[in-house]
């Protein structure tokens, strides 16, 4: 059943929905392309540093999301007090900032503040393109341009470890950061031509700390918004350690060498598969239903795999590795733009704090998980299976709290 939304005033759409899906996923596609192409030149790094511990360049990956959860935290009060466009603004400027400080870098703790410093800019265009996105559409609607922005969006982590390992082919990883730069005005530029404010100021919240603290505590003691992004930092704290690892598991445990991009970019195109699917199936069938498809298929991928890795004493064939994770990496593609869609949809002209703090406490979530998930990688996929395992699980049970604490709330049953 569609949902729609009886709080705050939207704002009517100016572009036509490919030109609106095209933007504002190459917005937040900022964030994967700051991740993923990243990941072949990892080791590189490591040894242009002089880092000696294998596990330490993974930390390059990781303290981006911790960057991303204070950056958020800011970029959401901010896009609602001053608006949309101006959050982005100042996002792609303090991003620039930080690559900068990436491109000096001659130690591992530089190169670790300018991530930091890069995750907190590329907030400022994240947040702004989700509020943006709830300010025109809510509901299935919304979970439905999700989606179809998640198709679009995923191709950059299809593509990003290729263009990496281009670049490092051509140049040197250290024009990886240049290549940044460069993405990040020209997608700047063109969101300034062509997209319009969408929250007007009769509607923006100027900033202080007792409306901030009110809209804060209220989405923080919102029983059905926790439990989705609790599920979401699930979710995505054991895919994050999959992302960080995936370099060291398929170039050194299964020596694939520079076939790694090829490799990744096939298991990412699964989670891409499964928002083209979504982004058709949602409004016929409703978010939750297939929520709770996806988490029985993920928690049985987790299963299988787990037996799969024991069989094969902690190493299974590559193809069969392949096979699998692309199977569950699909389930994974339907949770991440529903229960998104599903937490921010209470908030209505909260949008820009409400996915500040949704996408504030996921990475919070998500990044310790990892951290812990990594630490004991060595040379097998036990770590990657029991991980997958139970936290699937525990997203199971925090959708399930989620769903039962909305229908006490609206007596929704969407």
């Amino acid at each position: 059943m569609a949902q729609t939304s009886s709080t705050g005033t939207h704002a009517t759409p100016t572009l036509g929905m490919v030109e609106f899906v095209a933007l504002m996923a190459s917005l937040t596609s900022l964030v994967a392309l700051s991740i993923d192409a990243m990941l072949p030149a990892l080791s590189q790094i490591g040894d242009a540093l002089g880092v000696t511990d294998p596990h330490q360049p993974h930390l390059i990956v990781s303290v981006f999301f911790a960057g991303m959860a204070i950056g958020q935290l800011f970029f959401g009060p901010y896009a609602d007090s001053r608006g949309r466009r101006e959050a982005l603004l100042l996002g792609l400027i303090i991003f620039c900032v930080g690559t900068v400080i990436c491109m000096l870098a001659e130690s591992l703790e530089m190169m670790l503040v300018g991530r930091v410093v890069q995750a907190f800019g590329v907030s400022g265009p994240r947040i702004a393109a989700m509020a943006i996105i709830r300010d025109l559409y809510v509901g299935e609607g919304m979970a439905k341009v999700m989606s179809f922005i998640m198709m679009v969006f995923i191709l950059v982590p299809m593509l990003a470890p290729i263009v990496g390992q281009t670049v490092m082919l051509l140049a040197s990883w250290w024009h990886i950061f240049t290549l940044f730069l460069g993405v990040a005005v020209l997608t700047g530029s063109w969101f300034f031509a062509r997209q319009p404010e969408t929250l007007p100021a009769s509607r923006r919240r100027p900033f202080s700390w007792r409306p901030f603290a009110a809209s804060s505590r209220f989405i923080l003691t919102h029983n059905s918004v926790m439990g989705y992004t609790v599920a979401m930092g699930f979710i995505f704290g054991s895919f994050l350690a999959y992302i960080s690892a995936s370099a060291t598991i398929f170039q050194e445990f299964y020596g694939v060498g520079e076939l790694f991009p090829l490799v990744f970019a096939t298991l990412a195109f699964s989670i891409g598969l499964a928002s083209f699917f979504n982004g058709h199936m949602v409004m016929k069938f409703g978010m939750s239903p297939l929520c709770r498809i996806a988490l029985k298929g993920v928690v049985g991928f987790a299963v299988i795999f787990n037996v799969l890795i024991a069989y094969y004493d902690g190493l299974p064939p590559l193809l069969l590795t392949i096979g699998i994770m692309f199977t569950g990496f699909f389930f994974v593609g339907i949770l991440f733009g529903n229960l998104n869609a599903m937490a921010m949809q209470p908030l209505g002209n909260m949008a820009g704090l409400g996915a500040a703090i949704i996408g504030s406490l996921s990475s919070l979530f998500s990044v310790p998980i990892a951290l812990f998930i990594d630490s004991f990688i060595t040379t097998n996929l036990y770590p990657i299976g029991l991980g997958f395992l139970c936290f699937f699980i525990l997203a199971l049970v925090s959708v399930r709290l989620a769903e039962k604490a909305r229908l006490e709330e609206h007596g929704d049953t969407a």
